[in-house]
């Protein structure tokens, strides 16, 4: 009986040291992340407003980190460049909008290979790329589809490179 306890006890003790060992390791990897990201996300959004003067578009920019290969979470940044709404749109709510499709799709937003779903708009101009730690993602709204998602992944490109 003894030697059971004993066993028992050096069981129960491995198994919570090894899970305290892997919820350490995968907070390690969520938290370097999570650290490069915000790192680097207003230098991004910089490069996302530079793209969007080079063409003379204005409007909202978002970038967002998803840890993991699952979305469960994100963290995200939004830059104003030029201005949050107009008379006809919020240009923050399309922005996330975008991104929020991308959350659940893994996929440029507006990607026509799938039907929207409810609470999704379609709106293209957002863009994904698998990164070390998660997803990154960039979107931008305020001009066509093409030119938001054009200026996203001018920032998303350059991003990434962070991540390697």
């Amino acid at each position: 009986m003894k030697k059971l306890f004993i066993l028992t006890t050096i069981l129960l003790i491995s198994g919570i040291c090894f899970n305290s060992y892997a919820r350490t390791g995968a907070e390690k990897n969520t938290s370097k992340g999570e650290q490069l990201f915000l790192k680097h996300a207003d230098e991004c959004l910089i490069q996302i407003e530079n793209a969007a003067k080079e063409i003379s578009i204005t409007g909202v920019a978002v970038v967002s980190f998803i840890p993991d290969e699952v979305t469960e979470s994100w963290i995200s940044k939004m830059k104003v460049v030029g201005k949050l709404a107009d008379d006809k749109s919020n240009l923050c709510a399309i922005a996330y909008s975008k991104s929020s499709e991308m959350a659940v799709t893994l996929k440029d937003s507006g990607d026509s290979t799938r039907k929207s779903i409810d609470g999704e708009l379609g709106y293209q101009g957002g863009a994904i790329i698998k990164v070390k730690y998660g997803y990154l993602l960039a979107a931008f709204s305020g001009a066509t589809g093409q030119q938001d998602y054009d200026v996203s992944k001018i920032g998303l490109e350059w991003f990434a490179q962070k991540f390697k």
